[in-house]
């Protein structure tokens, strides 16, 4: 007997694997599943390449983005669909903060409070996390070329953000993975202790941080 969450959303910084991870539960658990597209984000080059000018734009587009899909989302909870997503609609806010100015922040904030209101609570959150400097590495080696030009510094801000933010975080069950050596999508065995986890009915907070599988 095992338990499944109907919601699950995977998150982490830039790099750290989050995307791949939820199409491989997705797969695995036959959930429907909801993917940023920051391809689709026509600011978002713009932005890596010179951060204060368009910044706003790139922030206000994906909170549009992923705020649409999130109530599209709620519209469907009628049918008791299961799915998994790889953001949670809160990240939006930590980005926020990290690269707008005080003014550009308040309107953020403005249209943020406006349209998350309604937004659905996950079952559970996968929090993916590991070292600045395996999540540039990764970057690197993925080869997107938006991403090419982020800096460390940066990532490495955004990555204290998201610790700051996930030891705080409460709306949801919430796994939090230690990622640096470990392959989810690559080693049968490290994903399967993962999805053990998962089925196990996580309540509160929990640590996963087994030692890798050796090939």
């Amino acid at each position: 007997m095992y338990y499944l969450p109907r919601y699950i959303a995977v998150e982490g910084p830039i790099g750290v694997g989050k995307t791949s991870l939820a199409k491989r539960l997705a797969e695995s658990f036959n959930y429907d599943i909801v993917l940023e597209k920051p391809e689709d984000n026509p600011f978002l080059e713009r932005f890596y390449r010179n951060p204060k000018q368009h910044a706003l734009a790139t922030q206000l587009f994906f909170l549009f983005q992923r705020s649409q899909q999130l109530q599209g989302l709620k519209q469907n909870d009628l049918f008791e669909p299961v799915r998994v997503a790889d953001f949670l609609i809160e990240k939006d806010m930590l980005f926020a903060q990290q690269n707008l100015d005080p003014d550009e922040f308040q309107l953020y904030q403005t249209v943020y409070q406006h349209l998350t209101i309604d937004a659905p609570v996950p079952d559970l959150v996968i929090y993916l996390q590991a070292p600045t400097p395996v999540l540039l590495a990764r970057i690197q080696k993925r080869g997107i070329a938006a991403e090419q030009a982020i800096e460390a510094d940066y990532l490495e801000r955004l990555n204290n953000a998201y610790t700051t933010f996930f030891h705080y975080y409460d709306r949801s069950p919430l796994l939090i993975v230690n990622c640096s050596d470990l392959d989810l999508v690559g080693r049968d065995d490290d994903y399967e202790q993962l999805v053990n986890q998962i089925k196990s009915g996580l309540r509160g907070v929990h640590y996963f941080n087994p030692k890798p599988t050796l090939l």
